[in-house]
C-alpha cells in the first residue's frame, strides 16, 4: 500500500511513499529495542554531544527544513522557519539542563543512604500530527535521547518528508544507530505496536478520538502514557484591560499557523463594558492579515494542511451563523484555503464555541461581569491553557486558580517554552511535555536504599 503527500496550495502531489510492511515494522522495532541497551550505557556527555550537534545542524539548516513544511502542510514559511529554530532551542535547553534533572535526589532518613535516582524506560513510541510537524517530534525526542531512551515515531501521513527528514538527520549524527526511526504505517497498526513487549511507554499528540484509543491499548497493556489532545483556549480580557494591547496579541495567538495550533486563542471572551471597543480593534488588525502562497516571506495565513478541514470549519462557522452569531469578515473556502473568519456576538452553546475550531476563525462572546469571564472560560470540555488580560496582576494570579486548564498567561498569548511543563486536563489529555516535568515522565523514578 501507498500514502501521497500533497502540496495543500498547489494541490500537487509531492511524492508517493511504500508503506512498511508487517516483517518491515517488526525489524525496525527489534533495531531500536537492541540500540536501546547501547544507548543508555554511553555517557551523559555523549547524549548531550549528539543533542547539540542536532541543535547546530537544525539551526544551520532552518531554512531547507522549513520548506519541507510548507511545502507539505502550507505553513507559511516564516512561521516554518521559526519552528526549526525552536526545535534548536530545544536540544540545546536539554543539553544543558538535563544533568542537573537526572542527578540523584538523596533524601535523609534513618538508613545509611536513600535517594531516587533516574533510570531509562527503554522505547518510547510516539504517534505525532502535522500542525508542527518538526517541533512536535523534537520536544519529545530531545528529553527522551538524552536521558537514555530510544524513540519509535509514526507520524501524520501527510508529512512523510518531515518525518524521513528528522530519522536521517538523528541517525546521521549519532553515533549508534536506530536510537531514532520512523515507521511508515497507517493508523490501524499503532494498537499492535503499543501492545508489543518491546514498548515500553506511549506518547500522543492529536485528537481526543485518538487520545482515547492510544489510552485505552496502553491501559490494556499496563504501558505508561501522556497524551496531549484538543484545545479551545479562551482569551479572556477583563474590563480593566489595556485593549490596544491585547488586541493586536489577539490576532497573533488566534492566527499563528493559521489557527491550527492546540494551543491558539480560539474562544475570545470580553468584558461587556470594553467589548466593543476591542471588536473595533479587531477590525483594524483583520486588514493587515495577507492570505497567500506559503511559501512568501509576505503571507501570514496559509492554506489549511488538508481540504477536509476547511470544509469541517466552515461547518461550524455556518452553523453558528444561522443560530445568531453575526459574521463580520471571511467564512468562505477556496480549495485548501479559509479565509480568516471574525464572528461577533457568539453564545455559548454555538457549534464555534463547543468545538475546537482549528483554523483561522475567531470567535468573541461578551461577559457580563469578570466572574462570569472565567465561568465562560470553564464552559469547555477542553483545559488545555488560557490567556487572562488585565491591569490588576494580583488580582490576575488570584483568579488564575478558578481557571479549569494546564497553564494561565497573564497579559501574554499562550506558548510553549522548553523550560516550562506543557500540559493539559479535561479532554485536553493528561501527563506533561517539556521542563524536568516533561523529562520525567518516561523515566523510571528509582528509590535506592542503604541499610
Amino acid at each position: 500500500m501507498n500514502i501521497k503527500t500533497i502540496n495543500p496550495y498547489t494541490n500537487k502531489e509531492i511524492k508517493t511513499y511504500t508503506l512498511h510492511s508487517n516483517k518491515q515494522v517488526n525489524r525496525i522495532i527489534e533495531d531500536v529495542h537492541n540500540s536501546y541497551f547501547k544507548w543508555r550505557a554511553t555517557s551523559f556527555d555523549l547524549r548531550k554531544s549528539l543533542l547539540l550537534d542536532l541543535s547546530n545542524q537544525l539551526e544551520n539548516n532552518s531554512k531547507q527544513y522549513a520548506e519541507i513544511i510548507t511545502n507539505e502542510m502550507g505553513k507559511p514559511i516564516s512561521e516554518s522557519i521559526s519552528e526549526v529554530k525552536k526545535c534548536a532551542l530545544v536540544c540545546e535547553y536539554y543539553a544543558k539542563n538535563a544533568k542537573h534533572f537526572l542527578s540523584p535526589n538523596y533524601i535523609k532518613t534513618e538508613n545509611a543512604n536513600s535517594y531516587v535516582k533516574y533510570d531509562p524506560l527503554g522505547v518510547i513510541f510516539a504517534i505525532m500530527p502535522w500542525n508542527f510537524p518538526f517541533w512536535q517530534v523534537f520536544r519529545f525526542v530531545a528529553p527522551a535521547l538524552i536521558s537514555g531512551n530510544v524513540c519509535l515515531l509514526k507520524h501524520a501521513s501527510n508529512v512523510s518528508q518531515c518525518s524521513i527528514a528528522i530519522d536521517l538527520l538523528i541517525n546521521e549524527l549519532s553515533p549508534i544507530k536506530n536510537i531514532f526511526k520512523n515507521l511508515l504505517i497507517h493508523s490501524d497498526s499503532v494498537k499492535s505496536i503499543i501492545h508489543d513487549n518491546r514498548i515500553a511507554a506511549v506518547t500522543l499528540t492529536g485528537s481526543e478520538a485518538a487520545g482515547a484509543s492510544v489510552a485505552q491499548n496502553a491501559g490494556k497493556s499496563l504501558k505508561k502514557c501522556v497524551l496531549e489532545l484538543g484545545g479551545s483556549d479562551p482569551f479572556i480580557v477583563f474590563n480593566d484591560a489595556d485593549i490596544k494591547k491585547c488586541a493586536k496579541f489577539a490576532i497573533n495567538g488566534r492566527f499563528f499557523n493559521s489557527g491550527q495550533s492546540c494551543i491558539a486563542a480560539k474562544r475570545f471572551i470580553v468584558h461587556k463594558d470594553v467589548y466593543r471597543d476591542f471588536i473595533n480593534e479587531i477590525k483594524d488588525h483583520f486588514k493587515s492579515l495577507k492570505m497567500g502562497d506559503p511559501l512568501s516571506l509576505k503571507t501570514n495565513i496559509g492554506p489549511l494542511a488538508k481540504i477536509e478541514f476547511a470544509i469541517e470549519l466552515d461547518y461550524l462557522v455556518q452553523d453558528s451563523i444561522k443560530n445568531g452569531a453575526k459574521l463580520i469578515f471571511g467564512g468562505k473556502t477556496n480549495n485548501c484555503f479559509y479565509e480568516p473568519t471574525l464572528l461577533i456576538d457568539v453564545k455559548s452553546d454555538m457549534l464555534v464555541f463547543t468545538n475546537e475550531t482549528f483554523g483561522p476563525v475567531m470567535c468573541i462572546c461578551q461577559a457580563e461581569s469578570n466572574i462570569h469571564a472565567i465561568e465562560l472560560a470553564n464552559k469547555s470540555d477542553f483545559g488545555l491553557s488560557s490567556s487572562l488580560w488585565t491591569s490588576d496582576i494580583e488580582y490576575a494570579e488570584k483568579i488564575s486558580s478558578d481557571i479549569e486548564c494546564g497553564a494561565v498567561f497573564i497579559n501574554k498569548i499562550s506558548h510553549s517554552d522548553p523550560r516550562l511543563p506543557f500540559g493539559g486536563i479535561k479532554k485536553s489529555g493528561y501527563g506533561r511535555e517539556l521542563s524536568k516535568e516533561g523529562m520525567m515522565e518516561f523515566l523510571n523514578r528509582k528509590t535506592i536504599v542503604v541499610g
